[in-house]
C-alpha cells in the first residue's frame, strides 16, 4: 500500500544538549507546529529530532504518546537521528504503518 501525499515531516533542532532545555524548546516552538499541522488532519505526522543522550529519551516518550493520544486519528511519531537518508527511510514507514503511533524511534543516540 502507497504512502499517502498528507503524510507530514516537522524537523526541529532545540539547539541545546541540556535535556530540560531541549523538552522546554520543544514545546514552546515545535509543539504549536505540530498541533497547527494535525488540525489540518494528515494522516500521520513525523517529527524528526536530532540524536540525543539518553537523558532526552523520557521527554521525548512522553511526547510522542501524548501527542498520538492528543491528535488521534492522526498518527504521531518521533525519530532521532542525523543520517538522512536513515530518517527518510523512517518517516516512509512510519507513513505506511497504519498502526504505528505513539513512538519514539531512535536511529542514533549521541553519548
Amino acid at each position: 500500500m502507497a504512502a499517502r501525499a498528507d503524510a507530514a515531516i516537522i524537523a526541529f533542532d532545540p539547539a541545546t544538549h541540556d535535556a530540560l532545555d531541549a523538552a522546554s524548546a520543544f514545546h514552546a516552538n515545535a509543539l504549536p507546529q505540530v498541533l497547527q499541522r494535525a488540525s489540518a488532519t494528515p494522516d500521520s505526522i513525523a517529527v524528526v529530532l536530532p540524536p540525543a543522550p539518553y537523558d532526552h529519551a523520557d521527554w521525548r516518550r512522553a511526547v510522542a504518546r501524548d501527542l498520538a493520544r492528543r491528535c488521534a486519528p492522526v498518527r504521531v511519531n518521533l525519530v532521532a537521528g542525523s543520517d538522512r537518508d536513515g530518517t527518510d527511510a523512517a518517516c516512509a514507514y512510519l507513513a505506511r504503518a497504519h498502526g504505528v503511533t505513539g513512538h519514539y524511534l531512535i536511529l542514533e543516540q549521541r553519548d
